[in-house]
């Protein structure tokens, strides 16, 4: 069986059966959908530079916990929520 390896909100990875439902980059503290256009596009302009620094997330709660932040672009509505008061949005996940 295939296992994929996630980011917990320790910080720790750890190995899933079960893919990852974010994507993010550890350098920048950025979580977003795994089709994120901003991504997608720093993946084919810096080919396995972005790599190094890519996380995925079982879910948005553990990447909040994890200590990051909704991207900009694929997320904007939760990005602009988090941007206008991070502690309450962590709030909604009981972080």
């Amino acid at each position: 069986m295939k296992k994929y390896r996630l980011l917990g909100a320790d910080g720790q990875t750890y190995e899933s059966e079960t893919p990852g439902q974010y994507g993010g980059n550890r350098k920048l503290k950025i979580y977003g959908r795994l089709d994120c256009p901003s991504a997608l596009s720093a993946i084919k302009r810096f080919p396995g530079s972005y790599e190094r620094h890519r996380v995925f997330f079982a879910d948005e709660k553990t990447a909040l916990a994890a200590g990051y932040r909704p991207c900009g672009n694929c997320l904007r509505k939760k990005y602009k929520e988090y941007m206008a008061g991070p502690e309450k949005y962590r709030e909604q996940y009981g972080l």
